[in-house]
């Protein structure tokens, strides 16, 4: 695993990679792009099995970004792991290039297709009961948005996983708390979360989504936590690392950023990187 310092260099490098991709498509979601960046970065840097150079490698870790939107994220995460050259971040969202925006499964790197929110679970739990019955040791884990807590298939999932004891499985809320319309507390309040999804046989740990130190613990924690699938709530900030975009539904989506906005956005996370 990379060192905490070289972690949090690569999580500003996937949040400046994210900006610049979302500026040249003219559209995206920078918001839960760079709230998600730093469990990103520790699953692929300090936690998953996987090969960029044999990215069908069939006893690899398994990742589903069921909060499809957040893809700029993603994307530059597969890029700072090799799995394709950066230029391509280029293509983001533009027509008949392979970066769509939201995940396909044609685009190195990407397990499942996702975006429409509340399918990621159930998608993850069948690649986890696939390892099951294949007698396979990849574990599969599911970064989860607020939004899709909000959607009743989410909920069959949690229930089908705790009833089936998927100790292989982990689903990380990336908990920004803040959608496009309006905070989370008053479009559709899903708190308290950590209660309810226990009540589905689920092991349960809550966390600081931004430190790597808390990242890790729960991950060890998932792996040692036998007959219960494990959910990891993960408090982090929308637009985390840009002052201006924090805690703002205006940096949800369907942003086009200005010439200014995206120079102090590079330049408050070049900063974060000297």
């Amino acid at each position: 695993m990379d060192s905490i310092q070289q972690l949090k260099k690569l999580s500003n490098d996937i949040r400046i990679k994210s900006l610049l991709a979302i500026y040249n498509a003219k559209s995206g979601h920078p918001g839960g792009s760079l709230s998600v960046a730093d469990i990103l970065v520790f699953l692929y840097f300090g936690e998953m099995k996987v090969r960029s150079g044999e990215p069908d490698w069939i006893d690899r870790d398994r990742l589903v970004l069921s909060k499809g939107h957040a893809c700029p994220a993603l994307y530059a995460a597969l890029v700072l792991k090799g799995y394709f050259p950066e230029s391509d971040l280029n293509g983001l969202r533009k027509i008949n290039h392979y970066l769509e925006g939201h995940p396909d499964v044609k685009i190195p790197g990407i397990d499942a297709p996702s975006g429409s929110l509340g399918m990621g679970l159930s998608q993850g739990l069948g690649m986890a009961m696939g390892a099951r019955y294949t007698k396979r040791d990849f574990r599969t884990y599911v970064i989860l948005g607020d939004g899709d807590m909000e959607e009743g298939s989410t909920w069959e999932a949690f229930m089908a996983a705790g009833h089936h004891k998927m100790d292989n499985l982990a689903a990380i809320l990336d908990a920004n708390k803040l959608q496009g319309e309006n905070f989370v507390e008053k479009q559709m309040n899903y708190f308290p979360v950590i209660e309810k999804v226990s009540a589905f046989g689920w092991h349960t740990t809550e966390i600081d989504g931004h430190s790597f130190e808390q990242i890790r613990d729960a991950l060890n924690e998932a792996k040692n936590t036998k007959e219960k699938p494990t959910f990891i709530l993960a408090h982090t900030i929308k637009g985390k690392g840009v002052s201006f975009m924090e805690n703002s539904k205006y940096w949800h989506g369907s942003v086009k950023m200005t010439d200014e906005e995206l120079k102090r956005a590079l330049e408050e996370l070049e900063v974060k990187n000297e």
